[in-house]
């Protein structure tokens, strides 16, 4: 990747108070919990900041910021789980581009390609591979 997800999610965070209203002081508390802790304490401010992202789903940062979060926890603990959640919100941040920041959703078109690479989308298994060379090409 081109840029640092930690300094992306911290950038985003901050752009995210207007969008949160009345839940910032809640996203505040859990994003905090989750940057200075590790394992299951940190685990559930993740499942809690992605909780309230559902929540507000027309906080276009505050998606991104979650998006960022969760490429964090890949990091963290590298399992299917997390390249699947980082691959579904990017997904649904990538729908439709209007009213997003320019910045994220190039950074996020980029986390794509490497959520999709650590699920392994982008490559063919062995027998995808046999059965090409194996297809007659061309007509009857």
């Amino acid at each position: 990747m081109q840029f640092d997800a930690a300094l992306a999610a911290q950038d985003t965070f901050r752009r995210a108070e207007a969008e949160l209203g009345s839940d910032w002081d809640t996203a505040v508390e859990l994003e905090s919990t989750f940057s200075s802790n590790a394992g299951s304490t940190a685990r559930e401010a993740y499942e809690a900041l992605l909780a309230l992202g559902v929540r507000h789903p027309q906080a276009y940062s505050f998606q991104a910021f979650c998006i960022f979060i969760t490429w964090q926890q890949v990091t963290e603990e590298t399992i299917a789980h997390h390249f699947q959640t980082g691959l579904r919100l990017c997904e649904s941040f990538l729908v439709s581009p209007d009213g997003k920041h320019p910045k994220d959703v190039e950074q996020i078109t980029e986390l794509y390609g490497s959520y999709r690479d650590g699920l392994g989308l982008d490559e063919e298994d062995e027998t995808l591979v046999e059965f090409r060379k194996d297809t007659p090409k061309g007509g009857d």
